[in-house]
C-alpha cells in the first residue's frame, strides 16, 4: 500500500489528531471483528486450550487470566496501530480501501440510486 503526499509527523491541531485517532480505532475494530473472524475463532480455541492446561497451576482464576491476557493483547495491538497511523500522519481518507470516508468524492447522480428493475434507456 503506497500512500502519497503524507509527511511524517504533520502539524495537525489536537482536534484533528483526536478525530483521526478515533476514526482509526473504529475502522480497525470493525475490520478486526468482520474480516478477522477466523483469526478470532483460532485465538479463542487456543485460549480455551491454554486455560485447560493452566488449570493445574491456577485452579480458580485460569479463565479470567487467559481471557484478560487475550483481551489486553488485542486492545494494546489495536491502539498501538491506531497511534502509529495517526503519528505518521496517515489520515483514513488517504487509504485506498477507505474511499467511502472521503466526503469530496460523493456522487450525487440520481441514476445510481434507482431500483435495479427500472429501465434507464431513453426511447
Amino acid at each position: 500500500m503506497t500512500i502519497s503526499q503524507s509527511l511524517p509527523f504533520p502539524n495537525w491541531s489536537l482536534g484533528e489528531k483526536i478525530k483521526c485517532f478515533l476514526t482509526w480505532v473504529f475502522i480497525l475494530t470493525v475490520c478486526w471483528l468482520v474480516v478477522g473472524f477466523p483469526i478470532v475463532a483460532l485465538i479463542s480455541i487456543s485460549g480455551a486450550l491454554l486455560a485447560l492446561g493452566l488449570q493445574v497451576l491456577l485452579p480458580m482464576s485460569t479463565i479470567a487470566v487467559v481471557a484478560g491476557c487475550i483481551l489486553a493483547a488485542n486492545v494494546i495491538i489495536l491502539l498501538g496501530v491506531a497511534v502509529s497511523l495517526t503519528a505518521w500522519g496517515i489520515h483514513p481518507h488517504q487509504a485506498p480501501g477507505f474511499l467511502w470516508l472521503n466526503q469530496k468524492n460523493k456522487n450525487t447522480d440520481s441514476r445510481y440510486f434507482c431500483c435495479l428493475s427500472v429501465d434507464l434507456r431513453q426511447p
